[in-house]
């Protein structure tokens, strides 16, 4: 299954979960994404050839972030560029979210490990605008709270 955070008409996010089981090879990004997430599914005995990727010179403008979630439950928390309060959803142990853009917060419900993969360098304080998060009260959920 594959869900997207969508916003003002800008994908802020895709959610890959651990569920969706591709046929081949399917990229869930456009071609002109600065982060490109794919999934792929093969048999036994497929083979992809050995290859390397050529140096080609590319623009980045915003940071973007996968995560897996190796174990536990978090809720994400999504955020417009004006640090407004959209809407939340819970991950789980197999899902994969690509955070393309506007901001996002997270809470661990219960112990996680995540691995987390976004282009560098790292520029320190340069890199985000922290704020705070809103009230329990105020969440809204896509779909039901697992």
């Amino acid at each position: 299954m594959i869900e997207r955070i969508v916003h003002e008409d800008r994908e802020l996010a895709t959610i890959l979960r651990r569920s969706h089981r591709p046929q081949g090879i399917e990229f869930l990004t456009s071609e002109d994404s600065s982060l490109q997430l794919g999934c792929m599914s093969r048999p036994a005995g497929h083979v992809i050839a050995p290859h390397v990727h050529q140096p080609v010179p590319r623009e980045v403008c915003y940071t973007q972030e996968v995560l897996f979630i190796r174990s536990g439950r978090v809720r994400i928390d999504f955020y417009g560029d004006a640090q407004d309060y959209l809407e939340s959803t819970v991950l789980e142990a197999g899902d994969v979210i690509l955070l393309a853009v506007g901001g996002h917060g997270l809470e661990m419900i219960e112990p996680s490990d995540i691995v987390e993969a976004k282009q560098g360098p790292y520029v320190g304080d340069h890199d985000k605008t922290r704020f705070s998060p809103v009230g329990p009260e105020q969440l809204r959920f896509r779909g039901e709270p697992s």
